[in-house]
């Protein structure tokens, strides 16, 4: 039986539970956390994947919000702030200081010392937590940074922000696993299909009986709980139809895309420029790979897809602003990545084009205490702790009683455990004489950056056969011993899920690159055991959709100058 067999034989026993969250980003990820770690029992549920939507689409970014200080959002900007510095604090293995890069046009809206102004005041809404701003010269540029084509600067700055190094999904993942170790019953591939509410259940406070269908069986249940939080992402505003909820927000959609080519520079830093629009536009470092985007464009429909469009701004952008030894075209991109970002607004704003930029990137939750029903519309990644202490506070209203957790429900465990860890992981790596990193990193740090005290599973199969520190997929950094970990212990239903979700590899190797590799049967093996046959088969009948969509065959190593 598997980790999500359980789950869902635990979510269908009929015993009333106290809240269901519908939507597995990190919206959902967080609320589950935050309330199971605190004693309710929580069930979360999502119809495709965890962090399958929005949450695997963004630039994988833990930032403050500089860009906001243009529109006046000083509130927003210091209150991400604080989020940011708190991640880095508390996760400091899954988030880190990263330097950005900014490139200044000649003749840009406005001057360099203006924006190098900014960012010395951004620091300061930082509280000096991170690196200070430090000025460019064309020279410095030129020496630090020579890919980068400055016939057109007069200058730049440089300031720090924080990134996860794994990716999104991985990272709404680890709070997914915080919520499932304290009690929380989950399943993804479960849809919710409608719910009604009996006012005069629970002694008159009511309780909702909701229908779930889970979409690998088609098997249809009901489970009763005291109360709903709609965490669907983009889908919100659709499931509070269904459950006949209004209130004072709804949703417009700004679509983000990225692409992956192969890597351009060997900085470490993430490259920022000012897009032809006018917008930040980053070339941010993925492995042996770099990620270049993003865009912002009003979509009506939340599944929007990449279109040559897209891909000819970001080409065009980044040609511009890079001294290539050879242009990146089409045929360079190896992986897309398009989501749409949920932007809260008033039900009565229509988002219109004049004020789109402008529109606000705070989240917004909604609250029908009647009904026990809370709708989050909205949000940041990096505002994700506060996300989960809202709903937290919101115990009152949805009829929670609360014992005091063991541990903060979030963060990692203490140096001294993770000093153990590592030590104990070097010395296995010595004693099968195997390399010590992969993709230009440290196996032992990656190791407890994705798993903590979990990696000890690994650690004992590395102990036992020195395969297991082999690449499970050749040209990518993911090793046997986690396949086989994800495969029993990460809820990974198809193969999607491990390339796309759990790891990077749908992105830095390519689906196309995967679908014809012969590691794909060893990797179906690791992951899914008896059924890796059926897994793989479904795999290569949607691989060629996923190319066809969003993937392209690996190209050649870009040529860089200098």
């Amino acid at each position: 039986m598997t980790l999500r067999d359980e789950q869902l034989a635990l979510l269908k026993n009929g015993d009333i539970i106290d809240v269901l969250v519908v939507g597995g980003g990190i919206n959902g990820a967080v609320s589950a956390a935050s309330l199971a770690a605190r004693g309710p029992k929580v069930a979360l549920i999502d119809r495709g994947d965890f962090a399958g939507f929005t949450s695997s689409n963004s630039s994988n970014l833990a930032w403050g919000g500089i860009k906001y200080l243009e529109t006046w959002e000083f509130g927003l900007v210091w209150k991400l702030c604080r989020s940011r510095n708190h991640l880095l604090r508390h996760l400091p293995s899954q988030v880190k200081e990263l330097r950005f890069f900014v490139a200044h046009e000649k003749q840009f809206r406005y001057p360099l010392w203006f924006l190098m102004s900014g960012a010395l005041f951004y620091w300061f809404m930082g509280l000096f937590f991170t690196r200070a701003p430090r000025w460019l010269t064309k020279k410095t540029i030129n020496a630090d940074e020579p890919v980068v084509a400055t016939d057109q600067l007069d200058g730049g700055f440089e300031y720090s922000d924080a990134y996860l190094p794994d990716n999104d999904a991985r990272f709404t993942w680890s709070f997914i696993k915080s919520a499932i170790k304290n009690g929380c019953r989950t399943a993804n591939y479960v849809e919710s299909i409608g719910a009604t509410f009996d006012e005069a259940a629970d002694d008159g406070r009511g309780l909702w009986t909701a229908r779930l269908q889970d979409l690998r069986s088609g098997e249809v249940f009901s489970v009763v709980t005291k109360s709903i939080i709609n965490a669907a992402g983009p889908m919100v505003d659709a499931h509070n139809t269904m459950l006949g909820m209004t209130g004072a927000h709804r949703h417009v959609f700004s679509k983000g895309i990225h692409l992956i080519v192969p890597r351009v520079t060997n900085s470490k830093r993430v490259l920022t420029f000012f897009a032809d629009d006018g917008r930040l536009f980053f070339v941010i470092p993925m492995g042996h790979r770099t990620c270049v985007g993003t865009t912002d464009t009003r979509v009506d429909d939340p599944d929007a897809a990449v279109t040559d469009d897209d891909r000819a701004f970001v080409l065009s952008n980044i040609n511009k602003r890079l001294r290539l030894a050879k242009p990146l075209s089409v045929d360079d991109v190896i992986s897309e990545r398009c989501g749409v970002r949920p932007l809260a607004v008033k039900a009565n704003n229509n988002g219109t084009s004049s004020d789109w930029f402008a529109l606000s990137r705070k989240h917004e939750i909604e609250v029908d205490s009647r009904r026990r029903h809370v709708s989050i519309f909205g949000g940041k990644l990096t505002d994700c702790v506060n996300v989960g202490e809202e709903i937290a506070a919101l115990k009152n209203v949805l009829g929670l009683t609360f014992t005091t957790p063991k541990t903060r429900w979030y963060g990692e465990p203490g140096d001294d455990v993770k000093a153990a860890f590592v030590a104990r992981a070097r010395t296995l790596i010595e004693k099968h004489h195997a390399v010590a990193t992969i993709d230009g990193e440290d196996i032992p740090e990656r190791l407890w950056r994705r798993y903590n005290s979990d990696g000890d599973a690994m650690l004992d199969e590395i102990e036992r056969d020195p395969r297991a520190l082999q690449p499970v997929v050749p040209g990518g950094p993911d090793l046997r011993c986690e396949a086989r970990f994800a495969g029993r212990n990460e809820m990974v239903v198809t193969v999607m899920d491990y390339l796309r979700r759990r790891t990077k590899l749908a992105l830095t190797v390519g689906t196309a690159e995967v679908a014809t590799s012969p590691a794909l049967h060893e990797l179906c093996q690791l992951l899914f055991g008896a059924d890796a046959d059926a897994r793989r088969d479904e795999f290569l009948r949607t691989a060629p959709l996923l190319v066809q969509a969003n993937e392209h065959a690996a190209p050649p190593p870009v040529a860089l100058a200098g």
